[in-house]
């Protein structure tokens, strides 16, 4: 059995090999997967796992505690592994390490997405977050958008963001941190948000129609980045049906009979598969 560190998986993965990997898996047969989580706000344990025939089988097991965040120094909110089965014996052939799979994987899964869904001419993204994810996230959508301009970077604790500000603006990008949410997304062609947030942030009062708002952070029933009314007003795509549901942003809205599931256009796989796509 092999173990991959981060710094191993960051030295040999970039975007387009990762984006154009998760692209053409979704151009084949479905994955037979599932997931779950145990727990609540406070700590919880979340699961993925697939089943690849021919190719072997996935899981990925993290342990969540925010107050993680509260500690000195900060540890993260987010340890992981990923765990991968041999097609032949069935055993472990590899561990790697969680978070930095993560970060490739969820940003990823999301841009792959985005490039279809989201307008080319996209000038304006707005990150809400301030994690691994949404610093992946920045790099993915100007990778995919390198017409974006200008980047909003928006987070409850400012001082959060100010080693991703001069990153950006040391390679160049007109990047700023704001601090007027709502004026922010009124003026965003991308919206792609990755918090653990409650409450939900992005009003749909604000949106712009043609925006693409792309939300990563839910992954409980409670758990909701953008209100009912965006649910109402949107198109609505997700990653696997069975596990957007688990977030409070499909959750609510069908639990207060807003929406209903058919609302759901399609999946990532649905959504790979179609030609001629019109957004």
């Amino acid at each position: 059995m092999k173990v991959f560190t981060a710094s191993e998986i960051h030295a040999v993965l970039d975007w387009e090999s990762v984006i154009n990997a998760i692209y053409q898996a979704h151009l084949g047969e479905r994955h037979n997967g599932d997931g779950f989580f145990l727990g609540d706000s406070q700590f919880g344990l979340l699961s993925r796992g697939v089943i690849l025939p021919g190719k072997g089988a996935g899981l990925k097991l993290a342990s969540i505690c925010p107050d993680n965040v509260k500690s000195e120094p900060p540890r993260p909110v987010e340890d992981a592994a990923f765990i991968v089965i041999d097609e032949h014996t069935k055993a472990i052939r590899a561990v790697l390490d969680g978070p930095a799979i993560t970060q490739w994987k969820t940003a990823a899964d999301s841009v792959t997405a985005a490039r279809i869904l989201s307008r080319q001419e996209s000038k304006t993204l707005l990150v809400l977050g301030a994690g691994p994810v949404a610093t992946a996230l920045v790099d993915a959508y100007l990778h995919i958008r390198p017409c974006i301009t200008r980047i909003l970077l928006w987070n409850r604790t400012a001082d959060k963001l100010r080693t991703t500000l001069h990153t950006l603006q040391s390679c160049g990008f007109n990047a700023e941190i704001v601090t007027e949410l709502n004026q922010a997304v009124k003026s965003a062609d991308i919206i792609t948000s990755a918090t653990s947030s409650s409450i939900s942030l992005v009003l749909s009062q604000y949106v712009k129609p043609g925006t693409h708002v792309d939300l990563l952070g839910g992954y409980r029933q409670d758990m909701q980045e953008a209100d009912c009314e965006a649910m109402q007003r949107g198109r609505i795509f997700v990653d696997d049906r069975t596990n957007a549901l688990m977030a409070g942003d499909l959750h609510v809205p069908l639990s207060l009979q807003l929406i209903s599931a058919d609302k759901i256009e399609a999946d990532l796989y649905e959504l790979c598969q179609t030609k001629d796509f019109v957004r």
